[in-house]
């Protein structure tokens, strides 16, 4: 008698987990709890708009398991017929209602379907601020032709993450699949897993790196060693599941989330008393290096991080990204409430 009334007891602290149903294929259940969001305070390369760290209440939800691969992007482009925004004719007046006004209009040869892919440069360079010596805007590259490359047999590999897609691409799929892109806190705290003191989803030790994530380690971005094994993308699970299950929470791919970004949002979060209650984000965005475009929060970092340029492969690392832009290092994953699984 004493044994049964111990697990009603437990079964009432946990919150009757046992009443969750079994996850869907691909995703697991991130239990409910309360965390820290925001850098810790020995992350040295913490920036300001992930300070100051807050705590923050989350709601039980699943996820999957690994960012939506090409593979299974590929069923909801077949079932539906969808079209991305990379591969859409391109809307010169929307896209000027983005820069400073009186911006000339380029030639119409370059006003043409395609997205943004990375390019090595060929000798070391002295300033990193600016990002178009490494990015290019690529005609005809897209999620099915990743290079964007018409001289060469574009092969999709099932099993890489899909990228090229937009925020807009990514809802769409989510209607389809009955899913929702996870909040900000959502993302961090599953990354996180109850590690409250964690810098990386593995630990603390940088050295571990190569073993836990695919980034770019070498000369950014000349020479990459690939010591992780890869110098693009990398098959999902390649690297070790964090403890609640999840594959590439750091690295290969960022991923978008719900969010708006807005630089003084953890500022306005630390003035509430108490724990923030399931945050959604804040109700519009702002960054005044970027006053032209609303942007999203996307989280984890890519194969591009390197720790001379961009070390967001942290667990708190994040950064605001126009919702119609597609790079080749840019995917997603979906989350579902437990009301929406069926």
């Amino acid at each position: 008698m004493k044994n049964i009334f111990k697990v009603l007891i437990c079964l009432t602290l946990i919150g009757c987990e046992t009443s969750i149903p079994s996850a869907p294929e691909g995703m697991v259940w991130i239990p409910g709890g309360t965390f820290e969001q925001g850098a810790i305070d020995s992350d040295q390369y913490a920036m300001q708009h992930e300070k100051p760290r807050h705590k923050v209440k989350i709601d039980g939800f699943f996820m999957d398991v690994t960012v939506v691969t090409n593979k299974k992007f590929k069923e909801f482009i077949n079932e539906t017929g969808y079209i991305t925004v990379a591969e859409r004719a391109v809307d010169w007046n929307e896209i000027k209602s983005q820069l400073p006004e009186n911006t000339p209009k380029p030639h119409d040869s370059v006003l043409e379907p395609g997205s943004l892919v990375f390019k090595k440069s060929k000798v070391p360079l002295d300033n990193l601020n600016d990002f178009f010596q490494w990015w290019k805007w690529k005609i005809g590259a897209n999620w099915n032709n990743i290079s964007g490359d018409k001289n060469k047999i574009n092969i999709i590999q099932d099993d890489l993450p899909v990228v090229h897609v937009s925020y807009e691409d990514a809802l769409a799929y989510c209607k389809w699949a009955n899913r929702r892109l996870p909040t900000e806190a959502e993302w961090e705290y599953a990354a996180r897993a109850n590690k409250k003191d964690n810098i990386f989803t593995w630990g603390n030790n940088i050295s571990e790196l190569h073993t836990n994530a695919n980034t770019w380690e070498g000369d950014f971005p000349v020479t990459n060693s690939q010591k992780d094994g890869y110098e693009r993308l990398a098959p999902v699970k390649t690297y070790p599941a964090n403890d609640f299950g999840l594959y590439g929470m750091a690295g290969n791919v960022w991923e978008w989330t719900s969010d708006w970004y807005n630089v003084n949002y953890y500022s306005e979060l630390s003035n509430i008393k108490g724990v923030c209650d399931n945050p959604g984000g804040p109700l519009k965005a702002y960054n005044p290096n970027n006053i032209y475009i609303q942007e999203k929060v996307i989280k984890g970092g890519s194969f591009l991080c390197n720790q001379s340029y961009c070390i967001s492969y942290r667990i708190s690392a994040k950064m605001g990204t126009s919702p119609d832009s597609s790079l080749e290092h840019l995917g997603f994953r979906t989350v579902a409430s437990k009301e929406m699984i069926k």
